[in-house]
């Protein structure tokens, strides 16, 4: 029957509050999971959802397996010249109510608009991506996808010798620099390559959507071809789309009809643009 249940959700759009069309899903069923909660008020969606980040993490910690990784994005609003906090104490949460551990927080650094407060504050600039892990360690990690291209590629350095905890320095090494590099922590996504060929227009009118490239990343980095990747909170589908470019699955909710059907129609969009490539090529 369990198996049943995530046949029957595989590769779907379901409109159902996120929560609830957890439940129904199995134990340790499901590869990795990326979200973007609608937080702290701070768009105005579709019928207005409520939700619970509490219960959120626990029905992923739940349906995800050993050695997955869930990964959140989020930021805070500012009320009366302070951050809510949501995104921080969401992660104590979780860490200490389910057992979850953060294997690494990462920042989406993107272009921020100044926003009605530009004079009395820094403009926002960022997001926090948190890697949340369950278990020891990831089931499957690869990073090569993700390195970029580093600046003086080709030349010699005499590098420079790390610290060590005793305050002391190691030995400088000379060594020439690779093509490319670690990203790192800091994750730039000012274009969104991947939508060239969709709907941009019916894309917007969801309220919040994120790059399609940032899902990318994470599925490429996490999970293999075949696994299952969740997002609860699907919106216009960009996990969705990028977990079909990476010959991944997908399970997605969304509360919103509206946006049920927009993320549809991108989907359709892509499946029938991939169709004529694949014709074509």
């Amino acid at each position: 029957m369990a198996k049943m249940v995530l046949e029957e959700m595989k590769n779907k759009i379901m409109c159902s509050d996120s929560v609830q069309g957890m439940k129904k899903l199995p134990d340790e069923s499901l590869d990795l999971a990326i979200l973007s909660p609608p937080y702290d008020q701070m768009r105005d969606y579709e019928g207005n959802p409520d939700f619970d980040l509490h219960e959120t993490g626990k029905q992923l910690y739940r349906i995800l397996k050993e050695g997955s990784i869930c990964a959140m994005v989020i930021q805070d609003q500012t009320k009366n010249f302070a951050k809510s906090l949501t995104s921080f104490r969401t992660v104590v949460d979780w860490c200490d109510s389910f057992g979850f551990r953060l294997f690494e927080c990462c920042i989406y650094k993107k272009n921020g608009t100044p926003g009605a407060w530009w004079a009395k504050r820094f403009r926002v600039d960022h997001e926090y991506i948190f890697l949340f892990l369950k278990g020891d360690r990831p089931a499957y990690f690869n990073k090569e996808p993700l390195k970029i291209n580093a600046k003086y590629a080709g030349l010699v350095s005499n590098g420079y010798g790390c610290r060590r905890t005793d305050g002391s320095t190691a030995r400088s090494s000379v060594k020439k620099i690779d093509n490319k590099k670690c990203r790192g922590t800091i994750w730039n996504y000012t274009n969104d390559i991947l939508s060239e060929n969709l709907n941009k227009k019916l894309k917007k009118q969801h309220p919040a959507t994120m790059p399609d490239r940032l899902p990318f990343d994470i599925i490429q980095c996490f999970s293999r071809e075949g696994n299952i990747v969740i997002d609860p909170f699907i919106g216009s589908g960009s996990t969705a789309i990028s977990a079909l470019e990476l010959n991944r699955n997908f399970i997605g909710f969304e509360i919103s009809e509206k946006y049920v059907k927009i993320a549809k129609t991108i989907i359709k969009t892509w499946e029938r643009n991939k169709y004529e490539n694949d014709m074509f090529a």
